[in-house]
């Protein structure tokens, strides 16, 4: 059975980067794991969190899914998101999508592609919202980058509604949710109008960012 020699032989060539950069860095990440951050993203290969961020190894809390999507009913989400709010402590929760999103391109364009197609249901509802604005846009381009947007608004709404940032937020403990998304084809993060911090500014927050979005192109 072959064991994927050429990835044992990068691992090894990683690894000693790392030890001749800081001969303590595996020590000190085997001692602690204190990130800041908890990134819920896409499972795409091209988009990953510690690399398109610049940041190191124990220093992001990540879970990667189809679509960057949070469901309520979603236990390994929840379980993450529990680890990173309540043992981890982390300060800010970021939503990161992505331009050229297969999974909402599959979930627009609606050929049935077997059990996927439950999961996909949750970002059709998110078109199904927003189903007036997306059939006004003007042209393709704009068709299927705004779905990518709002879909990362809808799913911070997500997260803000779940227990765990309600708890988090009821007890004062600080903790920020952004709406960030990914351009495959410049390799630059956007920072999307959705960031909130409180209970009391999520719903203003959200439609807002929407309402925004839906400005932004339609002027375009």
């Amino acid at each position: 059975m072959k064991f994927l020699p050429e990835l044992f032989v990068a691992n090894a060539r990683w690894a000693d980067d790392m030890r001749t950069a800081d001969r303590n860095f595996f020590a000190g990440l085997a001692a602690l794991q204190d990130p800041d951050y908890l990134w819920i993203g896409c499972s795409d290969s091209r988009v990953p969190a510690n690399q398109i961020t610049g940041l190191k190894p124990g220093q992001v809390f990540v879970h990667r899914n189809i679509a960057n999507v949070v469901v309520h009913t979603d236990l390994n989400c929840l379980l993450v998101m529990q680890d990173a709010i309540d043992v981890l402590k982390v300060r800010h929760v970021i939503v990161c999508g992505h331009f050229g999103c297969g999974g909402v391109r599959a979930a627009l364009e609606g050929p049935a592609l077997g059990l996927i197609d439950n999961w996909l249901r949750h970002i059709q509802d998110v078109r199904d919202r927003h189903v007036d604005f997306l059939a006004a846009l003007p042209d393709d381009r704009s068709r299927w980058r705004a779905p990518c947007e709002l879909n990362v608004i809808e799913q911070v709404r997500n997260v803000a509604r779940t227990t765990l940032v309600g708890d988090a937020w009821r007890r004062r403990q600080p903790l920020i949710l952004h709406a960030w998304i990914y351009g495959l084809e410049d390799g630059l993060l956007q920072d999307l109008p959705g960031s909130c911090s409180e209970a009391g500014e999520v719903d203003s927050v959200i439609a807002a960012a929407v309402a925004t979005i839906r400005s932004r192109y339609l002027r375009n």
